[in-house]
């Protein structure tokens, strides 16, 4: 069998097949140098010149998540957050983008303060409607369309593929937050867009150890040099530590995220039958708004994040994430340990978010006992 027929399963677990050549290791090494010796002439032959774009340790986890994304080149960054601001870093002041009103909060938080102020013109949409996102768009002002699906904490799905069309109609670019549903579910390079960004440090690592963050091109050309640029520039790299713990968690991302995925549908078919819960927020339930777009553009699965409302709003969701004895209420998702987390707290005053909402990130646990600890907790 030939590497060009084996399944992106194979590619994860081996690592594309590394070996080492010197020693025969299986697991690639570390590099802590910082600088490479140059020839006698002055030249790099060896192709290295400085850690900020060449260190050794990063060419498995980019070279592996080219191949699972389908694109041309893969950067690794210092984390998600810089990832993502490469991408409008590399804009000019006075370009217009469109992203989601339903985001991460972070990177929302910075392009309505930092973008703005450093003078990108960002308009928030409902990008899970075609029709509101075609009418915000502005021919040869709107540089970038970012999306965010599912996004981040109530899980609406865009069309890539149908913003794509949009998009390139009006000479932007189309980059996607594809973190939660990694390559395993969803390729949106092979959809039309641009760019796919993850903040790895949530499925791609998946165990809780590391912050990386990586963005991944459909093809290398002027706008994505200027990402590069942004990114040396700012020094805005993973460390080699951080790089080969990255390589380590995406060898099992394929067997790690079909287990939660399998364990978060569960739990919400379960949840919405529960009477303390008002509704459950899901892609994977034919009740979801887009339940429909999910089917055609996740490929085996959902995800593994879900959220709650609660009934009796605010104060009944903060009394159950208190009574929770085996999830563990902390920030962040996709590790192998459940967790959950009251966002409108976390978020503030101006978040979107509804205060009866909960998001629960599915780890590896048993689905029955995450089930009897969330029915305990409800009450």
């Amino acid at each position: 069998m030939t590497e060009r027929r084996l399944s992106p399963e194979t590619l994860a677990a081996q690592a594309l097949g590394h070996v080492d050549g010197a020693t025969g290791a299986l697991i690639p090494s570390i590099h802590p140098s910082t600088t490479y010796e140059r020839d006698a002439d002055t030249g790099y032959s060896r192709g290295r010149v400085y850690a900020r774009a060449d260190n050794p340790t990063f060419d498995t986890p980019a070279d592996l998540l080219t191949r699972l994304e389908g694109g041309a080149e893969t950067l690794l960054f210092s984390s998600g957050m810089a990832a993502a601001t490469a991408v409008f870093l590399a804009l000019a002041p006075g370009d217009h983008v469109l992203a989601p009103r339903v985001m991460y909060w972070a990177l929302r938080g910075w392009l309505l303060d930092f973008a703005t102020r450093w003078g990108i013109e960002v308009e928030l949409v409902d990008t899970s409607d075609l029709e509101a996102l075609a009418a915000a768009v502005r021919p040869g002002r709107t540089r970038l369309i970012w999306l965010e699906t599912p996004a981040n904490p109530t899980w609406e799905v865009a069309d890539i593929a149908a913003v794509a069309d949009i998009a390139r109609a009006a000479g932007a670019r189309l980059a996607v937050d594809s973190t939660v549903a990694t390559p395993v579910l969803t390729r949106p390079l092979e959809l039309g867009a641009d760019l796919v960004m993850h903040s790895a440090t949530k499925y791609l690592n998946g165990h809780t150890d590391v912050v990386a963050g990586t963005l991944t091109c459909a093809q290398r050309d002027d706008s994505w040099a200027r990402i590069a640029a942004v990114q040396r520039q700012n020094g805005a790299i993973l460390g080699p530590f951080e790089a080969w713990l990255l390589q380590r968690g995406m060898r099992t991302l394929y067997p790690r995220l079909r287990w939660q995925c399998a364990s978060a549908a569960a739990l919400a078919e379960r949840l919405a039958a529960h009477p303390r819960v008002a509704e459950v927020l899901y892609p994977g339930l034919a009740s979801h708004p887009g339940h429909a777009i999910a089917r055609r553009q996740m490929q085996g699965g959902f995800g593994g994040m879900l959220s709650v409302r609660v009934a009796g709003g605010r104060e009944a969701a903060i009394a159950t994430a208190a009574r929770v004895r085996l999830w563990t209420r902390a920030t962040s998702l996709g590790g192998v340990e459940s967790l959950i987390e009251h966002r409108a707290s976390i978020e503030g005053p101006t978040s979107p978010v509804p205060d009866d909402l909960l998001r629960l990130s599915v780890g590896l646990e048993a689905a029955e006992d995450l089930w009897d600890d969330l029915a305990t907790a409800l009450g």
